[in-house]
């Protein structure tokens, strides 16, 4: 007999499927995060509790998107560092250009998800069952679960700068050529 307590949690299997989507259309995958002391990330630049981490192949290095942690190497100012981020503690992952994404429910102190008295107002109902709360580093969430607008200005490589990635071909998806 199936027991949905004993299954794993859906949030990886949803953050790396978001981060396919993102990278296959040429957008910018973000992480907003809920830190804490299980996280490692340079705590100059948490605002409020709270960080935004561009996870793309141009910012990151050794990424590995795992069941329990999101885990990388980037550059901030300069300095390379290394990233991890519990999969508990990432509140959402969208795309820089669109604001398309998904926000997750984040756990109380006892491991329970808040009460209708601690989730913030939302503009629109969601109809998936997967936001109970808006991050403060997301500006709100549509009908579709999708995030409204971009975050705020993200922790970036090469002392805060925003670079703007070369925008693929559009000739649909790369392909690899094999040299013998």
């Amino acid at each position: 007999m199936f027991n949905a307590m004993e299954s794993s949690s859906t949030r990886p299997y949803l953050i790396r499927a978001l981060y396919e989507w993102c990278t296959d259309n040429g957008f910018t995958p973000y992480v907003a995060v809920a830190v804490d002391d299980t996280v490692l990330v340079p705590r100059e630049f948490v605002k409020n509790g709270e960080i935004v981490l561009n996870i793309s192949f141009d910012a990151t290095s050794s990424l590995r998107l795992g069941n329990d942690a999101i885990e990388f190497k980037a550059r901030f100012s300069g300095v390379a560092r290394e990233i991890m981020v519990p999969i508990n503690r990432v509140m959402a992952v969208y795309a820089r250009e669109n604001g398309q994404g998904m926000a997750f429910p984040m756990a109380g102190s006892a491991g329970q998800v808040p009460d209708a008295s601690a989730v913030e107002s939302i503009r629109e109902p969601v109809k998936a069952p997967i936001l109970t709360r808006v991050p403060s580093a997301v500006t709100g969430i549509d009908g579709d679960g999708r995030v409204l607008a971009p975050a705020p200005p993200v922790a970036t490589p090469q002392g805060g700068e925003d670079p703007v990635p070369p925008r693929p071909p559009t000739s649909g998806r790369p392909a690899l050529k094999r040299v013998k």
